[in-house]
């Protein structure tokens, strides 16, 4: 991203208050647009980023097809983070996650196409692998779209590739900054005693990004390899204080979470650090596959529960502590 021109989709939520600081200060690119729907979040991002000249605001939403065209003029990265995502409200108010969540997804490789942008990455979400929810069936879809949109691009020099993690440790409206809320003397409701996560930083997620636009070739999921908690040992580590009571998994929500399923394993590779599925369609361009990467078995699924890396009590209690001042506040 050095030198370029970059735009972030949804770029007052969570992921665009950790993206931000951290390519401004590494990545050096020549500008940076945040492009959202609340003027509010924006007007708080820019005072506190007053004294910085490379950052730009974008009043818009990616359900605007010419509000895009507008936007995406002279932008060689786009970086698309809007999405609506919490799995109750998706099923309570599915018209307005399929507006978002595809049909905005559609916008924005239409936008990218015509406009000549050089790279787009869509953030996605384990809840797209094998999805049972509303929220995850719209992402699924968005990343089939991003995947496919490479065929479209022919000749033009836009390569869209997709990144997908699981629950981010401290965002807001996630677990932890749930739990802290939680007067002293209250019981912390858990809906499965069953139930794992998988544990990723905001920082890992950006990284994860910035791998995506340095090395994808066109239709690749980049999914990192991250540790997995089981409920009851983030409630202990988060709120020890605290007597539990299950109350029953929310409408729409996994057990465990997935990101990578048996289907996807005929196409995916282990690159180390991280997995890559490779698109099963034929995209109309060569891909180089690096000789250490080795295929995973046929059968493969990476889920929270079979993980074998695992975070400990201590971990996260550790990382609690070293990130209190932003919990819940990203």
């Amino acid at each position: 991203m050095d030198g370029k021109t970059v735009l972030l989709t949804g770029g007052t939520g969570s992921f665009g208050s950790k993206f931000v600081p951290l390519t401004l200060r590494n990545q050096n690119p020549e500008k940076i647009i945040v492009l959202s729907r609340d003027e509010m979040k924006q007007w708080s991002m820019a005072q506190h980023y007053k004294d910085e000249n490379r950052l730009r605001f974008f009043i818009g939403d990616v359900r605007d097809k010419e509000r895009l065209y507008r936007a995406f003029e002279g932008v060689d990265v786009v970086v698309h983070a809007a999405a609506t995502k919490i799995v109750p409200t998706a099923e309570y108010n599915p018209f307005e996650a399929v507006k978002t969540n595809v049909l905005g997804a559609m916008n924005v490789i239409d936008a990218a196409l015509d406009r000549g942008v050089e790279r787009v990455v869509a953030l996605s979400t384990d809840k797209a692998s094998s999805p049972v929810n509303l929220y995850g069936a719209t992402k699924m879809t968005s990343d089939k779209l991003f995947i496919a949109a490479n065929s479209y691009a022919g000749k033009k020099n836009t390569r869209f590739s997709v990144v997908r993690y699981g629950n981010v440790m401290g965002s807001r409206g996630s677990v932890i900054p749930f739990f802290l809320s939680l007067p002293d003397g209250s019981v912390l409701p858990i809906t499965d005693e069953r139930m794992t996560r998988f544990m990723i930083s905001l920082d890992q997620g950006v990284k994860l990004v910035w791998k995506a636009l340095q090395e994808a070739q066109g239709g690749e999921i980049f999914v990192q390899k991250i540790p997995s908690m089981n409920i009851l040992e983030i409630a202990e580590a988060v709120r020890p204080d605290l007597k539990r009571k299950v109350v029953g998994m929310r409408p729409g929500e996994k057990l465990h979470e997935q990101m990578i399923s048996a289907e996807d394993s005929v196409t995916t590779v282990d690159c180390g650090d991280h997995y890559r599925i490779f698109p099963s369609i034929d995209l109309g361009h060569e891909v180089d596959v690096n000789e250490s990467w080795k295929k995973v078995e046929i059968g493969f699924n990476y889920s929270s529960d079979n993980n074998p890396s695992w975070m400990t009590i201590d971990q996260l209690q550790q990382w609690l502590e070293a990130n209190k001042a932003s919990i819940g506040k990203y």
